[in-house]
Formats: structure tokens, sequence, C-alpha cells
């Protein structure tokens, strides 16, 4: 009985510690859940879920650990800030070019293009003067000469780009003066090449431009069409402003770092530089679906050409008399009454002497004729001319000179020829464009041009290339003789209203080859085809 008494009690013991435990486990439990209830928030519940009040010994909630702390972001690469002389020149490209390029892409055409190479050669020209600004002056005149060239390299092609797309067009294309504008005075870009005073070569530049600038104001000031006369306008405004910018930081010329390093280092410092700061591609759509391609170009322009019909010609002959005679009673509105002075039946002493007064002396005195113009020989020759004014050559007024006249010319130098007579003149190095008007038996001879010989109204004109041209344009030209070089004989000629011209080209026998252009067209329309159709005439034997 004591045994069994002895067991029961430590029975009951084992079942007091055993629910002691328990109850200390829940407190440990319950201590544990307020702690990460206070570390992380609340989770609610749309529906509520009654909970035992003495949660089994068994059960742990899980420590959730606090999130990790982001990784720091990489640090934003510096941009390195533009000179105050760049960063304004790059305003003046935004603000006044880009302003005239958008007018021109309205335009389209040949003009659009144009304007695309002008924009290209003020963005190079930025470049430039960024390259000025960080590196040592480069000696032009010794061993950097050829590194010059290959730095003002890209602003040059774009002089001749802008040259060349002028050159492909026909002269009667309804955009040959808006081509021929900007052509002239596209030299203008090299302004920072120019030592002294570089503003006023651009403005000689402006005066090249408003030559054929004013042809486009005049043409379209009849026919009302607003844009053109903008776009004259803006093209026009680049020219005073970027005068101001060069007197506000060029007044004496482009300026170089004295303290910078070599030019050839910063040039491919910032050609990196360019190639790093490139705009990635865009990615493609999701789905892989290309982008829509562009709109279709709209249609092109339509010309106002205002049709004046001539007037009839007066007739002559019989056809004349009978014409007076058709017109009835009026016919006899011409005649004027005659004074009883003037009549020989009342006046015996006319009779006899077989003369009658005219009858404006009793009305007055007749109108004077009409001033001849003087002879040739009596007229008072102006003075030969030579000068050099800015970048513009003026040679006129020669007449057989004893010797030929030599010039030596610049790429920026373009030269004007009038009114020579019997004259021969030679152009040494390479100059920008030679202009021809009103000569008779003149000779060029030229080394090698950016642009182009254009000669107007000239009689046996004689042109010998020794280098490369790209154009020749002949207008109203009777006879002419041109000779190219090897080098030169792939350059186009342009004939308009002109007779009796020949080229000569150098023949697989190195002699000189004469080639004749054609003077005659025969047109005649094709029913087939509807369309005229255009041949030349030729001429055998």
């Amino acid at each position: 009985m004591a045994a069994h008494s002895t067991m029961h009690n430590f029975t009951t013991l084992i079942k007091r510690l055993e629910a002691a435990t328990s109850r200390l486990e829940d407190i440990a439990q319950s201590a544990i859940d307020l702690e990460s209830a206070a570390q992380t928030p609340p989770v609610t519940s749309s529906t509520t879920t009654p909970q035992s009040s003495t949660p089994a010994p068994s059960a742990r909630a899980a420590v959730v650990p606090p999130p990790p702390p982001p990784a720091p972001k990489a640090p934003a690469p510096v941009k390195e800030e533009l000179p105050e002389a760049v960063e304004e020149f790059n305003k003046f490209i935004t603000n006044v070019v880009e302003k005239w390029v958008k007018l021109s892409e309205e335009i389209g055409g040949a003009v659009a293009d144009q304007a695309k190479q002008v924009l290209k050669g003020y963005q190079e020209t930025s470049r430039f003067i960024h390259l000025s600004t960080k590196a040592k002056k480069p000696d032009f005149n010794g061993a950097d000469a050829s590194l010059y060239q290959e730095l003002i390299k890209p602003i040059a092609s774009a002089i001749e780009a802008a040259n060349n797309i002028k050159d492909s067009a026909h002269r009667h294309t309804p955009f040959f003066n808006h081509l021929s504008a900007v052509a002239d005075s596209i030299i203008v870009l090299a302004w920072p090449t120019i030592s002294s005073k570089p503003y006023k070569h651009v403005q000689e530049a402006r005066d090249s431009a408003q030559f054929f600038g004013n042809k486009v104001i005049t043409a379209n000031k009849e026919s009302g069409d607003a844009k053109h006369l903008e776009w004259v306008k803006s093209y026009y405004n680049i020219f005073p402003e970027l005068i101001t910018y060069i007197k506000d930081y060029f007044p004496e010329g482009l300026t170089w770092n004295p303290n910078g390093p070599h030019a050839s280092e910063v040039a491919k410092t910032l050609a990196n530089a360019s190639s790093t700061s490139a705009p990635a591609a865009p990615a493609p759509p999701a789905g892989g679906a290309p982008p829509p391609p562009p709109p279709p170009p709209g249609p092109p322009p339509v010309l106002k050409i205002n049709e004046q019909k001539a007037e009839p010609s007066p007739a002559s002959g019989l056809g004349a008399v009978f014409s007076e005679l058709n017109q009835g009673e009026a016919v006899t509105k011409g005649l004027r009454k005659v004074d009883k002075s003037e009549m020989t039946h009342k006046n015996p002493s006319l009779r006899a002497s077989s003369v009658v007064p005219d009858g404006s002396a009793a009305r007055g005195k007749s109108p004077a004729p009409g001033k001849k113009p003087k002879p040739e020989s009596m007229r008072v020759k102006k003075p030969s001319k030579k000068v050099l004014e800015g970048n513009k050559w003026t040679i006129e007024n020669y007449d057989s000179p004893d010797a030929p006249i030599e010039i030596n010319v610049e790429m920026s130098h373009s030269i004007l020829i009038s009114k020579c007579t019997k004259t021969t003149i030679i152009l040494k190095g390479k100059a920008n464009a030679v202009t021809i008007e009103n000569t008779t038996r003149l000779s060029l001879v030229v080394e090698d041009l950016v642009s182009t010989v254009d000669a107007v109204k000239s009689q046996n004109f004689a042109l010998q290339v020794m280098g490369t041209i790209p154009t020749v344009l002949l207008d109203q030209i009777d006879g002419a003789q041109i000779y190219f070089s090897k080098e030169s004989s792939s350059t186009r000629v342009f004939t308009s209203k002109s007779a009796g011209v020949n080229v000569n080209v150098i023949g697989p026998d190195h002699d000189y080859k004469e080639l004749a252009l054609p003077n005659q067209i025969c047109s005649y329309y094709d029913e087939e085809k509807g369309d005229m159709v255009n041949e030349i005439v030729s001429h055998a034997g």
C-alpha cells in the first residue's frame, strides 16, 4: 500500500512539472511573438480565424529578417562644361541656322540637301572652335601644315558638297537661284582660317549671297509666295548674327590655348569623347514588331508662272492699208483740219513756189527726235581695274593688254572678270569660283577651283584647266574652246543658248582630242509615249 501511494505521488509530481514546463514555454513564445510583431507590419485579412488562448507547445512563429539595404547607385558621369565661346556658337546654330534649315526642308529637293551640308559645316566649325580652346596653335606653315589641313578638312568638305549640289542642278531649275545664293556665300565657313578681322569676310560672303538672293525675292514678290521670301530673309539673318558673335569672341581671329597640349592629341580626345557620348540605338518594341515606316513625301511644289500674251505686231505693206480702210468712219479720226493759209487754191503764192509750209509751224514745235547713241569710237573708255576687295577679285575693262594678267589666288577668293577684250588671265593657286560676263576673246588659265567657272554673254571664249574643277557653266556663249587636263576630263559642262562650243580632252595618244557640243535639238511629239522626244541633231560630212 505504501509503495502504491509513493508511485502515485511521483506520477503527480511529473505531471505538474510538465505543466509548469509547458507554461514557461508559452510565456517565452508570447514574448517572441510580441517582438516580431513590433518589427514587422501587421498583416490584415478580411476574415479572422479564432485562435486558442492556449497555443500548442510545439507552435513556433517564424522570425522574418529585415530586408537588406539597397545597393548604392553608381555615381553619374560628370559632364564636362563647354567653354563659353563654344556654347554661344552652339546657341547660334540652334536659334539661327537650324531655323533656316527647317524652312529649306519645307521647300525640299536640292534646297533641303544643300541646307543639310551647310548645317554640317557649322557643326564642324563648332568642333574646330572647341579644339582651339584646348590646344596649342599648330605651326600652319611648318611641321603642322598637313595636320592643319586634316583639321579643317571637314569644313572644306561641307563647302565643296554645298557647291556640288548647286553645280549638279540645271540652270533652268526652279530653285537655281536658291542654290546659287547659298553656293556663292558658303565660303563664309572659312572664317576661322582668317587671321585678321574675320567678320569682314562674313560681310563679303553676305554681299555674294545677295545677287541671287534678291532674284529669289523679285521672282516671288509677284506670285505672293511668302515661304521663299521668308527663306531668303532667314538666310540673310545668319550673317549679322555671325558677325556679332565673332566681334564678341574673336574680333582679331580665332584664338588658341597657349598652355594646351598639341592639337593632334586634343583632336583624338574630342573624337573619342564624341564617339562615347553618341546615343545608343532605340530598342525594338515588345513583340518584335518593327516600327511603322515614315510617311511618304509630299507632292512637289507647283510653280506659279505669270503668263503674259504678246502684243500683236503692227501690220505692214498692203495688210496695213486694208486694216486702215476696214476701220470705217474711224479712218478719218487721224486727219487734221487744213488752215486757209495752207490752201493752194486760195493762195497763188503757194502755187508759184510749190512749197507748202508745215502745218506744225502754226501749232508749235514738233517733239525732238530721240537721241541716238554715240558711236563706239566716241565713247569714253572706263579705266582698267584689278583689285582685291576682301576675298573678291575684280578684273574689268582691260583691252588688249601688253602682257597676261597673273594673280595668286587662295581658296577663299572669288574672281569676277567683266568687259575684257583680247585679254589673257592666269590664276595661280586654288580659288573658290570664277564668274565671266560680257567679254570678247578672253583667254583664262586656271589651276584648281572649289566651285565653277560661270561664263555669261561672251564671245570667242577660251578656257584651259591645268588641275581640276567640278563644273563649267556657259550661258549665251558664241564660240568657246575648252581644254581639260587629264585630271579634269570628267568635268561637267552645262550650256544654254550657246553655239560653237568645243571641248578638248587628252586622248590615249596623250594629245588633245576636240569634241563639239551639240547646237541643235530636234523635238517632236511621240503618240505612243505621250510625251515630247528631244534628239540631238548631228551633221555628217
